[in-house]
């Protein structure tokens, strides 16, 4: 995967057909550099997955899919730049994907405004309520998985004292104050709240404030190296023992379990561990189907350990999804401009009655074709749009094994969130 550097508006591109007027590209807009530098890079495998088992299957009315990396850096100021860039340089953007919490305000009015569809991996809260024509989500919103968070923590795990340590980037910061307020709603105790500098090299300060106010359990996101060093940093300080951790979803990712338990220790993380994610499906024909595809890219990825991660990988996960979804509505509308064939995202997701259930892009085009209404079950699980084109889906607990395997250690009933204010 070629990454490349271009002043401000850095662009890392890699590429599933040669660019030609026949060729649509889909941009992964998202951090290739930076603290959150994982994101785009774990996008771009599932971007390149999904786009060649669809041209495999013939393409979207006889044109090609390609991927694009957009590298936002993780900043907004940096990421507006680099998306003006885009659309200037980049003929037929059919689609957007990635569009973290980092830059997500600031790029997706470009989206809407380009009348291109986004499939973005952000949780901020102003998606929530405040509808953007051309936007998507298939992950939760932050304040539902703060909450499923502490519902790990008090409901199954009966920890009473809570820890924040979350890094200073907008995304992860978005997770703290809804936090607080599930471990009050849950009779807990706050026990120390720390933000962590992505940019800073030690954390011994915050990891001893965390240490000393004698947490069960810390909940975290800070990608990059910080986690690694901050909880490494909490282990020495705490007798060499580890104190229990909670991550986001984020942290289930081939590059945080690489670095985390290169600090720590794999065995450790593996039995201090647990995260919350979204409940993906681990058999059946549309899991198959994802993991051909994602395998079919091992070997073209610069990835070390268990390429299984990418499987459940949240983001691997639903934009694969929402890139077939994308790529169905386009053959059902017959067209791939945007403002066109978005009507009938939802109608694919959701289905209509009578409509045939398909589990892959090739078996969709294939229904389509035979003049059948489709239903689109991915591996993400069935959608239910709602009037903001949010699709969040239910919670799971995920746990990692020593080998960087992902575990699913239990479902989160839906009561148990509700419990604590959703």
């Amino acid at each position: 995967m070629a990454v490349l550097v271009a002043g401000a508006a850095a662009v890392a591109e890699t590429s599933t057909a040669s660019a030609s007027d026949s060729t649509l590209t889909i941009a992964d807009v998202a951090p290739f550099t930076g603290p959150d530098a994982a994101l785009g890079p774990t996008y771009l495998v599932s971007c390149d997955a999904a786009t060649n088992a669809i041209n495999n299957a013939g393409g979207v009315l006889g044109d090609k899919l390609t991927c694009k990396g957009v590298d936002t850096r993780g900043d907004p100021a940096d990421a507006v730049p680099a998306v003006r860039q885009m659309y200037a340089s980049t003929s037929n953007v059919a689609l957007v994907i990635g569009c973290t919490s980092d830059e997500a305000a600031s790029v997706v009015p470009i989206f809407g405004a380009e009348k291109t569809v986004s499939f973005c991996m952000t949780g901020q809260s102003e998606f929530d309520h405040v509808k953007f024509p051309y936007f998507y989500r298939l992950v939760p919103p932050d304040l539902s998985e703060a909450y499923a968070m502490i519902a790990i923590a008090h409901d199954m795990l009966h920890y009473k004292k809570v820890a924040l340590a979350f890094g200073n980037d907008i995304g992860s910061q978005a997770f703290v104050q809804p936090a607080i307020s599930a471990i009050k709603k849950a009779g807990d105790t706050l026990s120390a709240n720390e933000t962590l500098d992505l940019s800073a090299t030690t954390f011994r300060t915050e990891a001893a404030a965390v240490v000393n106010s004698h947490p069960d359990v810390i909940l975290t996101e800070a990608l990059g190296p910080t986690d690694a060093t901050f909880l490494s940093e909490v282990k020495q300080l705490n007798g060499g023992k580890m104190i229990p951790v909670i991550g986001t979803s984020a942290t289930i990712a081939p590059s945080w379990f690489k670095s985390v338990a290169a600090a720590v220790g794999a065995s450790t993380l593996a039995s201090d561990y647990w995260a919350d994610n979204l409940i993906t499906a681990t058999s059946g024909a549309a899991f198959n189907a994802f993991k051909t595809a994602i395998y079919a890219e091992k070997g073209k990825v610069g990835q070390s350990g268990d390429f299984s991660t990418y499987l459940t990988a949240p983001g691997a996960v639903h934009l694969y999804d929402g890139i077939n979804l994308a790529a169905l509505a386009m053959i059902e509308s017959k067209s791939t401009t945007g403002s066109v064939y978005k009507a009938d995202i939802e109608k694919i997701g959701d289905g209509v009655p009578g409509a045939t259930v398909v589990d892959s892009f090739a078996q969709g085009v294939a229904a389509l074709k035979a003049g059948k209404q489709i239903k689109y079950v991915g591996p993400g699980g069935p959608t239910s749009f709602d009037a903001y084109h949010d699709s969040a889906g239910l919670f799971q607990v995920d746990r990692y094994g020593s080998d960087g395997s992902v575990k699913v250690a239990a479902n989160l009933p839906t009561a148990e969130l509700k419990a604590l204010g959703l």
